[in-house]
């Protein structure tokens, strides 16, 4: 996926993929992730979630990492918080509070500079990419967060009748991605009501990956 792509989407206003009121099965699931107060999630191509503000509610420290300043700008400006900018390496980093978005290539993210991660949040990083680019974000997102345990949802509809993104990402193809080093476990799977964007019927998964 072309940064250009993201960076227009942003420019027009075109994220409708933010839900108003935060993601229903992240609240559904979020025990599972067995956190403790204060533990720190890692949410990839977070855009300007209001899954952000919730994850803080629950007295988690939040990082990220996003493509467009544009989103992180609105992103601090919802959350009535005035960030500190700062450059690291080859990333801009906005922090307040408990939290820390890192702004710029994902793949520009170390490990070194992302710091302790106790658990992932993928609603809208892996099924943002098209299929060959998600092995490597994989890899990078174990390398960059030491395999910690991952809540992951991904879409499932037919490729041939409306592209992505977001992309259909099967089961097989989590099993292909994550297996090696995490126990894969389908927590949901779910019919979306209607039909996804108006073309094509689509089902929802809701995966926990926990480290072996």
């Amino acid at each position: 996926m072309e940064h250009d792509f993201w960076h227009e989407r942003w420019q027009n206003n075109q994220t409708a993929f933010h839900e108003d009121d935060g993601n229903a099965l992240l609240h559904k699931y979020f025990g599972t992730l067995e956190l403790s107060p204060g533990a720190r999630v890692f949410v990839p191509l977070c855009g300007k979630t209001r899954d952000i503000g919730w994850l803080l509610d629950q007295g988690l420290r939040v990082a990220g990492v996003e493509l467009s300043e544009i989103a992180i700008r609105q992103l601090f400006d919802d959350l009535k918080f005035v960030p500190e900018v700062s450059t690291e390496g080859p990333l801009t980093r906005y922090a307040a509070r408990h939290l820390d978005i890192y702004v710029g290539d994902y793949f520009a993210l170390s490990a070194a500079i992302l710091g302790l991660v106790n658990a992932v949040y993928d609603r809208a990083a892996l099924v943002a990419l098209p299929a060959d680019m998600r092995k490597r974000y994989a890899a990078h997102l174990c390398s960059l967060t030491g395999t910690a345990k991952q809540l992951l949802l991904t879409y499932e509809y037919d490729q041939s009748k409306m592209d992505g993104p977001p992309f259909s990402v099967i089961a097989d193809e989590v099993e292909a991605l994550y297996a090696e080093v995490y126990a894969i476990d389908m927590l949901e799977h779910l019919a979306i009501p209607g039909s996804f964007k108006r073309k094509v019927d689509a089902t929802e998964a809701v995966w926990l990956l926990t480290p072996r």
